[in-house]
């Protein structure tokens, strides 16, 4: 029995295994040129929120039929994966069906047969979404998947993805109706077993080859999600995790902004000259954020976690007058600053190029227009902030520039002298109860 199946498999699998290992530690590079932030308190409250966000998507299902679809899909990922070990196997030992062999004992091979047949019905659903999907995006025309920030490739990945899925799926059914064909149904698939009709009269060798086409087209199917997820939003597949674990769990004051210590320091100074003083990190001196090394490696990952799905643009109130703040184009900019940055990275020169992230990627007017509702927060599926980006990107601009808005400099200016928003005597701001 020639090798050659067998050596093109290990080269294919360990080649695209290389790809894209080398590709996630460089997106793990790329999210530590962020700033350090101290995240790794109650890890009990963590894995709860990781349990609950990532895992169980909770905010999802605010949109229950949208959910339940993206369930499906999620589903099927998930259990068949259990299918790729099998492929695994195949491709490296040239054997087919090796599992269901190897097991002897007839409640064995009925377990196989039953999680094979569980893959085949979720693999059935989430074709039904997948198409549901592509109809949604491509004919429906839903707003928040037509906004300017998703023109060209960023639209495009959706649906390669999407036909992906297809082929997949297809390759997976085409695959085993082969093979249940081959041995007039005996396995007993859910699906297969059904769907093997239409082949059933060909030859042993036409089935045979079939029954290749299936397992090659969904083995390279499988290898070319591989290398192409980590270039693509999809990958919050698998940073969807890290990014709800590591999310803000003080959900006390949300959409506050965090103070700045040596702020702090200034200000009770001002209240009491003999106040106690915090400690301040002496290696960052800036006032917020004018581009991506300012931000903190959290930014940075909620940039990478980004599902481009836009619910956060759909919710945000400046967006929904017309206004250019897109939140969702706030994490897309802050993700390719990054990968712009990174070049500069892989060429071992400075991180300075003559451009930043605050004008050349964000606008004053998009930062400006945010009301901090917190809205894109509370929207995003996987918990990311985009809300924290805009507010460290606004106090560079009133810390770092003293550029504001008129309206904010006669707030500011009333706060310092009569210590509330408003012109008048504070010794009268109670006046209003006898009134």
């Amino acid at each position: 029995m020639t090798l050659i199946p067998q050596v093109i498999f290990i080269i294919l699998f360990t080649t695209c295994i290389y790809f894209f290992v080398k590709r996630m530690l460089r997106i793990r590079r790329n999210i530590r040129l962020g700033r350090d932030e101290y995240r790794h308190d109650n890890p009990i409250a963590r894995l709860k929120n990781m349990s609950l966000f990532a895992l169980g998507q909770r905010k999802m299902f605010r949109n229950v039929p949208v959910a339940i679809l993206h369930l499906f899909i999620y589903l099927a990922f998930i259990i068949t994966q259990i299918e790729l070990l099998e492929v695994i196997i195949d491709g490296t030992t040239g054997t087919c069906r090796a599992i269901y062999h190897f097991v002897v004992a007839t409640w064995a091979q009925k377990i196989y047969v039953f999680t094979i047949s569980l893959i085949e019905i979720l693999s059935a659903l989430a074709l039904l979404a997948t198409i549901i999907f592509l109809i949604r995006r491509n004919i429906i025309h839903i707003t928040r998947f037509h906004k300017p920030e998703l023109r060209g490739f960023p639209f495009k990945d959706g649906n390669y993805i999407l036909f992906g899925e297809i082929w997949l799926i297809s390759c997976i059914f085409l695959m085993n109706s082969a093979d249940m064909a081959s041995v007039n149904g005996a396995y007993g698939f859910a699906i297969s077993k059904y769907t093997m009709t239409f082949i059933q009269n060909y030859s042993n060798a036409s089935l045979h080859l079939l029954e290749r086409i299936g397992w090659w087209g969904h083995l390279l199917g499988i290898l070319g999600f591989m290398v192409y997820l980590p270039f693509s939003k999809h990958l919050h597949i698998f940073l969807a995790f890290p990014n709800s674990y590591y999310g803000d769990i003080n959900h006390q004051f949300k959409g506050s902004m965090k103070n700045m210590p040596a702020i702090t320091n200034e200000v009770r100074l001002m209240m009491d000259p003999n106040a106690i003083l915090l400690s301040v990190d002496s290696t960052h001196t800036k006032f917020g954020a004018a581009d991506i090394t300012d931000l903190t490696w959290k930014n940075l990952l909620d940039a990478y976690s980004c599902t481009e799905c836009g619910r956060c643009t759909a919710a945000c109130p400046a967006n929904q007058t017309g206004k250019l703040l897109s939140p969702r184009k706030i994490m897309m900019d802050t993700r390719d600053r990054i990968e712009e940055i990174a070049i500069l990275k892989d060429k071992n020169m400075d991180l300075v190029d003559g451009r930043s992230l605050l004008r050349d990627y964000i606008t004053e007017e998009e930062l400006k227009a945010c009301t901090t509702c917190n809205a894109c927060v509370e929207e995003c599926p996987v918990n990311i902030n985009p809300l924290d980006i805009i507010l460290q990107m606004r106090r560079h601009l009133v810390m770092e520039e003293s550029n504001a808005p008129t309206e904010w400099n006669s707030m500011f200016s009333n706060i310092e002298n009569n210590m509330a928003p408003w012109k008048f005597n504070p010794a009268e701001r109670a006046n209003w109860i006898n009134s």
